[in-house]
């Protein structure tokens, strides 16, 4: 029999990876007539905007990178002033094809340049002076969707949650693997701590126990569910185009999720920024684009909306090291098929009006998430990110 002592030493795993929401059970039950998905893709470090969609006619750019810039002849040209990375084809593909729309000068005020804080920002949904211990994505859980009582599950292709889908009485789950996990909830200790009494008389022991019996019912059906589609489409080779792909397994499969959570790191390039980013940029771009045409060929692509971040941009001028340090405000891209406002959404940075050589933002980022919120997900923005923010007409 496991004593007290063996779970609490044990229950990191139930508490950690593998957070399992109360509202698995009734969603398994419930299919809504329109089902639309939300994927969010992190670039993890602060990617440098400015090399990412590259103002190319612009004298201040070139003048402010003499060691990083990238070649006008060599850019991929989206229109008369800006073009992608030359890494990006496919990306620039999506973008000629009408899919994806690119919302310029996304910040908030005040900005944060720590890593750990501007992106705890991001995920939270907050002020730059204001600390919430829950996620933007974990309240719309909290919530309820607008079509039921029961709210959805968010799913994050990792081995630990984002604070971003954490809500007050409601997670996501982060699953690396539905097999591995599936395995991990058949173990002799998983087995036998499901059937305890879930009552306690410590509340957080009583919880963990209650955790451990839905992880052990809900990795089932995650598991057996994802084999529905057996998913053949050829991605690249890298730990973003692996997470993605079994999003579109998902996806494929019918599994009630409403919203997904991937990323991808090493963008902090303050030094060799070069040679670095392109490599970055070049899986981005190639996962991003075998996700899209994947969902495309299954006929997903009109349910499934992705938005794309980072929680700031690098300052306009290079530094002694060939990279550049942290910025403010960054591009965030939207793609799916459909977009109200295709291409550019707004005008591009000007690299004449500085902040103490940052860039000023214009877009305050929780006017996106409102409007995904509202317009995509038809959820009450205001209740879940505790302010009015105007809607973007992107969607």
């Amino acid at each position: 029999m496991t004593n007290r002592r063996d779970f609490i030493k044990q229950s990191s795993l139930a508490a950690g990876a593998l957070w399992i929401p109360n509202f698995l059970k009734p969603f398994e039950k419930f299919a809504p007539e329109e089902y639309r998905n939300l994927v969010i893709i992190q670039l993890s470090g602060g990617n440098d905007g400015l090399n990412t969609l590259i103002p190319f006619d612009n004298d201040i750019y070139y003048n402010s990178r003499p060691g990083i810039s990238i070649t006008k002849d060599k850019i991929l040209k989206l229109n008369s002033g800006l073009g992608f990375h030359p890494a990006m084809a496919g990306l620039q593909g999506l973008y000629n094809d009408g899919l994806m729309c690119i919302i310029n000068n996304v910040g908030y005020p005040n900005p944060s340049r720590s890593h750990f804080r501007s992106m705890d920002i991001w995920q939270t949904a907050s002020d730059a002076d204001q600390y919430k211990s829950t996620g933007w994505l974990g309240r719309y859980l909290d919530s309820s969707c607008s079509e039921c009582n029961n709210p959805y599950l968010a799913l994050e292709l990792d081995q630990t949650l984002s604070l971003a889908l954490k809500g007050d009485s409601k997670k996501g789950i982060a699953v690396n693997n539905p097999q591995q996990l599936y395995n991990q909830t058949r173990e002799p200790f998983f087995k036998e701590l499901k059937d305890l009494e879930s009552s306690h008389e410590h509340d957080n022991a009583a919880y963990l126990y209650k955790t451990v019996a839905e992880t052990y019912a809900s990795a089932e059906y995650i598991f057996e569910t994802s084999k529905i589609y057996k998913n053949s489409f050829e991605y690249p080779k890298n730990n973003l185009a692996k997470q993605l792909k079994e999003i579109a397994s998902f996806i494929g499969s019918g599994l009630k999720t409403r919203v997904y959570y991937a990323s991808l790191g090493g963008f902090d390039t303050h030094a060799g920024q070069l040679n670095r980013q392109e490599n970055l940029l070049k899986q981005f771009s190639e996962s991003t684009t075998a996700f899209i045409q994947n969902l495309k060929s299954i006929d997903k692509l009109n349910d499934t909306l992705v938005m794309v971040f980072s929680e700031f941009g690098r300052r306009v001028s290079q530094n002694a090291s060939g990279g550049t340090d942290h910025g403010t405000a960054n591009n965030v891209f939207i793609l799916g098929s459909k977009l109200k406002k295709q291409g550019m959404y707004n005008d591009m940075p000007d690299l004449k009006n500085l902040d103490e050589g940052d860039l000023k933002y214009q877009i305050d980022f929780r006017n996106i998430y409102a409007s995904l919120l509202s317009k995509w997900l038809k959820a009450d923005s205001s209740k879940i990110l505790g302010a009015d923010f105007e809607y973007l007409n992107f969607i």
